[in-house]
């Protein structure tokens, strides 16, 4: 993912973030503790604004960080964000603590994933879910959306597959309103095409004791692991206030079982072996 930086000024940025949070002029300038006249004078370009109103805009506008970047580009100003490689050694620290989270949650799984869901880690309980799938789909990188969603991934496997198909591709238009991203919008065109596997949500696995059996308390992801039917929420968090664009648009998704049974066969599988 890169930033675009268009050639019209920031001023038709800035109107174009405004106008996709539907804001008026008004309530931009009395969250951002300006006028409307300023707000105005800046998206026409007759005033340009000074660093710390673009970010201050920015920030009231819940701009991703990646395009704060892009926003001060058009005003005149420096990036204020670096992008360093997940490798890069100031992020020593961070890798290492998001393998301690990863490892400290199993046997249940965990992933870490970017803005266009590439994993970029996971613990050993990911394995339950990938088990089996083709090799094409587990080539590096791997993508989340691809590997839940395409008909020879784990589609076949989850048993309320409409319900969760229908909330991941709710959550990825939510990302494409939040972020102009054109590799997100051209990955939802691809995973939002395949075709549902044959029997999806009709078939109930053997021992299955079906989605009433449990007071879920949240949509369950249901999916069938070795004749055992597992139930799991996710959980997904982000880092607070980041100031590295890398680290903005990482993701740590866990799940957490959601039923006793699955807490069960979870707990009867052998230890993961270092």
């Amino acid at each position: 993912m890169t930033t675009v930086v268009s050639d019209t000024g920031v001023g038709p940025l800035l109107r174009g973030w405004r106008e996709q949070r539907r804001l008026s002029q008004l309530e931009l300038a009395l969250r951002a503790d300006s006028s409307a006249r300023h707000i105005s004078f800046v998206e026409t370009g007759r005033s340009r604004p000074s660093e710390e109103m673009v970010l201050r805009l920015a920030e009231h506008l819940e701009v991703p960080v990646r395009e704060r970047n892009a926003l001060l580009l058009a005003a005149g100003y420096a990036p204020r964000y670096t992008e360093s490689p997940l490798g890069a050694p100031r992020l020593e620290t961070l890798r290492e603590g998001i393998e301690i989270l990863l490892r400290g949650y199993e046997p249940y799984p965990a992933l870490v994933v970017d803005g266009s869901y590439t994993v970029v880690a996971a613990n050993r309980g990911i394995g339950l879910l990938l088990d089996g799938l083709p090799e094409h789909l587990l080539t590096p990188p791997l993508n989340a959306m691809r590997i839940t969603l395409h008909p020879e991934g784990i589609a076949p496997r989850i048993r309320n597959l409409r319900e969760w198909r229908g909330h991941l591709l709710h959550q990825m238009e939510r990302q494409i309103g939040l972020a102009r991203s054109e590799p997100l919008r051209e990955l939802y065109a691809e995973v939002a095409a395949y075709p549902l596997p044959p029997g999806a949500d009709d078939e109930r696995a053997p021992g299955d004791p079906g989605p009433e059996a449990y007071p879920y308390f949240a949509l369950p992801l249901r999916i069938e692991h070795d004749g055992q039917v597992l139930s799991f929420v996710s959980s997904i968090s982000t880092f607070n206030t980041p100031l590295d664009v890398t680290v903005a648009e990482l993701a740590i998704e866990t799940f957490l079982p959601a039923d006793p049974a699955t807490v069960a066969y979870l707990r009867s599988l052998p230890p993961f072996s270092d």
